[in-house]
């Protein structure tokens, strides 16, 4: 399932040194803006405790978790909506992303060069979203000429026309439609076609330091700037030596930072879950492995995941939750305890679902 998030932000906030973090894929990370001139795209595996746990209980040769991609998006500056910088190439690579994640710097250097001469991520948050907005707002005055025709010829409902308009009066205010459509009772699939940018769903990360990490006062501030989206702080620098270490080098120099979880893995977790996805589980003697699906997909729907075939000729699904096979400790004994069901073409499938598909082609 092919769902990417563009990582966009301002020069020189950190984003390259992210996305090498994030795919260990060497990418140009330099200290003058525009470094990335092409869109890189780097897949990531989805942490994911339970296939290591599942092969233990399966015998499983090898684990295959569920995986985010992810594009590091050319610097954006002030003016990109009318061309500046790299301009109309950053915003449609932006248009192709299915989520935006923003990175924002919030740490001071005086080695590094911030493309506006001052550290202000509020500010700086303000400019790429204006950015966006602005874009759209030109997206939407192109459309609704043809729109507001085809609405006469019969072409166009009429309801789509003012999901279109309500759209423009929410840009207007100054609000991305991700963040502006709930309250003005604004259903974004009905202008799904438009490939509105502002209304892809947001991620915010907020690039820092070890006294951003500890300061609870800032992260407060920021993250309710950005509410409803989730907002991740991390360093991606810290996060960049993480990546060489082994795991257990690596869970040791986390916990002397006092973090719990490497922002990275964070980021994919969020992201995923941002993306509207969750994962179902198979599990055997060849390989414990990790599915993409959509949130309220039905069991025929992820077992074509698989195969095509297997939701052409899906007869059953035999599902047992993750943690009730693991609190049995085998699938005989979970049986047993009536923990295994039999679902048919209607049941929706749950994150951590154990799944044997049952098919005729």
């Amino acid at each position: 399932m092919a769902l990417t998030i563009g990582i966009v932000g301002l020069p020189n906030v950190g984003k390259s040194t992210m996305f090498n973090a994030l795919t260990r894929a060497g990418v140009l990370a330099a200290n003058y803006p525009f470094a990335t001139i092409e869109p890189n795209v780097g897949v990531v595996s989805l942490p994911d405790s339970r296939l290591a746990k599942l092969a233990e209980v399966f015998g499983s040769q090898k684990l295959l978790p569920a995986t985010v991609s992810f594009v590091d998006i050319a610097g954006i500056v002030k003016g990109a909506s009318v061309g500046e910088g790299l301009g109309n190439a950053f915003l449609a690579n932006i248009r192709e992303a299915d989520a935006i994640c923003q990175v924002t710097r919030a740490f001071a250097d005086p080695d590094v060069v911030h493309v506006d001469g001052k550290v202000d991520a509020a500010s700086d948050i303000e400019t790429i979203n204006t950015e966006l907005i602005l874009a759209d707002l030109q997206t939407i005055e192109k459309v609704i000429p043809r729109i507001e025709k085809d609405v006469k010829i019969k072409k166009a409902e009429p309801g789509y026309l003012a999901a279109v308009l309500k759209a423009q009066e929410i840009l207007n205010e100054g609000k991305a439609l991700s963040a502006g459509a709930k309250d003005a009772k604004l259903d974004l699939a009905e202008i799904k076609d438009l490939s509105l940018l502002t209304a892809k769903p947001f991620i915010y990360v907020f690039n820092t330091d070890d006294a951003g990490l500890l300061d609870t006062e800032m992260k407060a501030a920021l993250s309710a700037q950005v509410a409803p989206a989730e907002a991740i702080f991390l360093d991606a620098q810290f996060e960049s030596e993480l990546v060489d270490l082994t795991e257990d080098e690596a869970a040791e120099m986390l916990a002397d930072s006092g973090q719990e979880e490497a922002g990275l893995d964070q980021l994919a977790r969020v992201g995923f879950d941002t993306l509207g996805l969750q994962t179902y589980l198979t599990a055997g003697p060849k390989e414990s492995r990790a599915w993409t699906i959509h949130k309220g997909w039905t069991a025929p729907q992820a077992a074509g995941v698989i195969h095509t075939d297997f939701e052409k000729g899906f007869i059953k699904a035999e599902v047992v939750a993750f943690d009730d096979l693991m609190e049995f400790g085998s699938m005989a004994d979970a049986k047993a305890a009536g923990k295994v069901r039999i679902e048919g073409k209607d049941y929706v499938m749950h994150d951590g679902d154990v799944v044997e598909f049952r098919f005729n082609v």
